[in-house]
């Protein structure tokens, strides 16, 4: 079992998701960096698609009172034990009744809290994800809340810590063109200058203003049926800020995608913070 004495901005339950409730109006949901959630698990030896905390901007403090083996990846939160500092993306062990506090992250959005055993919250509709647009799922965590681990898995872990490459000032995000780039009369202004993310950006989606380049424009103010959303999906409004659709998006929408971007990048879009800019480049194959 874990105490949770102190959570930040922000903490839920995640594992990969919800897949194949699109006909019920539910999306997948799920961690909005898969690849920091995998890692976790797999430092702890569980099964990657296990369920962990995710983290918004550091401030959690978590009590074991079971003997523990905890990893904490994502973006690098500044982590303790009983006040001592700890490594990033390496294997921790708590004893009973020791701590393991998160400061703020620097840099990134979101850390993830691996845990031995899983989080052990009940499924709904088959994942322990909660869903920030629709409510399904777990209730955010809060203070003094109880959680419980899972039986620990057969597997051990066989590493102690991984090496993970720091930030650039700029991410380089690769998209697909379409399916809607016809509506715009320069759909290659995407790609030329830099956009940065927004203050407005969560779990449904990363909004963009520009910072330099040409303005997305739409040839007619028409209206669009409505159609599926991809994860990804990069979205105009009629105030041409883009938003990229990400882990919690609406699975339908009415604005059209001018790019999708590519299932590889959208790890890095969730944890880029308000302020950090990004450039568009075209994904391989695509002209």
């Amino acid at each position: 079992m874990i105490v949770i004495e102190r959570v930040g901005a922000a903490a839920t339950v995640q594992d990969l998701g919800r897949p194949g409730w699109f006909h019920s109006g539910v999306g997948p949901s799920g961690a909005a960096d898969r690849g920091a959630l995998r890692l976790a698990n797999r430092l702890v030896g569980n099964p990657e698609g296990y369920a962990g905390i995710e983290v918004l901007l550091g401030g959690l403090t978590l009590r074991a009172k079971t003997s523990l083996l905890v990893a904490v990846t994502g973006a690098p939160a500044p982590a303790t034990l009983d006040g001592t500092p700890v490594g990033h993306a390496s294997v921790l062990h708590l004893a009973p009744g020791r701590r393991l506090r998160l400061g703020t992250t620097r840099t990134g959005l979101r850390s993830y809290i691996g845990v031995r055993g899983g989080i052990d919250v009940p499924p709904v509709l088959g994942s322990r994800s909660y869903d920030t647009l629709s409510g399904i799922g777990p209730a955010p965590l809060c203070e003094g809340e109880t959680i419980p681990i899972g039986p620990q898995p057969r597997d051990w872990p066989n590493i102690d810590q991984v090496p993970l490459p720091g930030p650039g000032t700029t991410l380089e995000i690769h998209a697909l063109p379409g399916p809607r780039d016809d509506w715009f009369t320069d759909p290659a202004a995407l790609f030329a200058g830099h956009w940065s993310v927004s203050a407005d950006t969560d779990r449904v989606g990363a909004r963009l203003d520009r910072a330099d380049g040409p303005a997305l424009q739409r040839k007619s103010s028409g209206e669009l049926a409505t159609e599926g959303m991809a994860l990804g999906s990069v979205q105009v409004p009629p105030s041409g800020q883009p938003v990229v659709f990400l882990a919690d998006h609406p699975i339908t929408g009415g604005y059209p995608v001018i790019a999708v971007v590519t299932d590889a990048d959208i790890d890095r879009v969730a944890q880029a913070r308000p302020g950090q800019r990004i450039r568009f480049r075209r994904a391989a194959g695509t002209g």
